[in-house]
């Protein structure tokens, strides 16, 4: 990536971090929900240009796939509702830069869609499940009726990579289970970078269409994977107890095989700059957690207070950016 496009990205990601942050401070504890299907109808008119964040955006070069793309959690409701304002110009703006990392994974192949929504605001994950769920839902109304759309009018039958960090990775998913084995969606679903939420046993006894990778190239699965320290037990994505079903992303194993730092291609940092081998990672037997194997809790705070320190959660995608962003073109070469 040139210098020019890294320095976008350093703008976003310092405006993305400064909201995140500054939007959980309030916060104790989290609890994570992960929704079944919703009863929500959504109100939002998808086939207005402004209901989208970004729509067929190819950066003035046609591309031969589409990427859509779910924004992580970066709406604060300090006293509003708890669901995002899509008409809110303010937040609008925070929205866009919550997508630009997974927006660069995949720009350079594909055209990217990613649809404004009433996400859950980060005060929903202190909630208890029940409660929350109300509220999530609301949100993967809007996710849901969006990519709908976006399938029936925008595809066409190219081929399509679906991506989405936290929040936005637990709507990845429950595009999945809901539409992942549609005859329209399956025959175009290349991968899905659900990036910094859980896939687990359970999800995969009760949809069994979802695949989860089992490799560097493998395509139709789910690349799912939370980053943590070694000493961390229980975390807001994977609590104590729980096992999701990740895959490495420096030597694209499944099992607890340790990737050496020297494979890691470059690390995204969080002021725009890429460092090369910054860090290596396993896959907790245990867990089914990525550890981190290379940088300290001191030196990588988990920022919003819903962490814990050694929850290395914002950092998922840019720990293995450069990694993942190949990755995107070896399973579209492959499909």
């Amino acid at each position: 990536m040139h210098d020019k496009a890294y320095d976008s990205i350093r703008i976003r990601v310092h405006v993305f971090a400064a909201v995140l942050i500054a939007s959980c401070m309030l916060i104790s504890s989290c609890s994570s929900v992960s929704g079944v299907k919703s009863q929500v109808k959504s109100s939002i008119d998808y086939s207005q240009a402004g209901m989208w964040a970004c729509f067929n955006d190819d950066g003035g070069s046609p591309k031969d796939a589409d990427c859509f793309v779910v924004s992580p959690t970066v709406y604060a409701a300090n006293g509003r509702n708890k669901n995002m304002n899509v008409k809110d110009p303010s937040v609008k703006r925070v929205f866009l830069s919550g997508i630009s990392e997974q927006k660069e994974l995949c720009s350079d192949l594909c055209a990217v869609y990613s649809p404004f929504y009433s996400q859950a605001a980060i005060e929903v994950y202190s909630m208890n499940e029940t409660e929350a769920s109300k509220y999530f839902d609301i949100a993967y109304a809007d996710v849901e009726k969006a990519f709908l759309y976006y399938i029936k009018n925008c595809n066409h039958g190219r081929p399509l990579v679906l991506a989405g960090f936290s929040q936005g990775g637990d709507m990845c998913i429950r595009l999945l289970k809901d539409h992942g084995n549609d005859p329209a969606v399956k025959k175009v679903l290349v991968a899905c970078y659900a990036i910094g939420w859980r896939l687990t046993d359970e999800d995969i006894s009760k949809y069994p269409h979802l695949k989860p990778a089992q490799g560097e190239s493998d395509t139709g699965v789910i690349i799912c994977y939370d980053c943590e320290s070694e000493e961390v037990k229980s975390s807001l994505v994977v609590p104590e107890g729980m096992k999701s079903r990740s895959i490495n992303p420096l030597n694209w194993k499944t099992d607890p095989t340790p990737a050496d730092k020297s494979l890691n291609k470059g690390s995204l940092l969080l002021d725009g700059t890429m460092e090369k081998n910054l860090t290596g990672c396993y896959i907790d037997p245990v867990r089914g957690t990525l550890k981190v194997t290379d940088v300290t809790e001191n030196g990588y705070q988990p920022g919003p207070s819903c962490f814990k320190s050694g929850e290395y959660h914002i950092y998922d995608i840019r720990f293995f950016f450069q990694n993942l962003k190949e990755n995107v073109a070896v399973r579209l070469k492959a499909f």
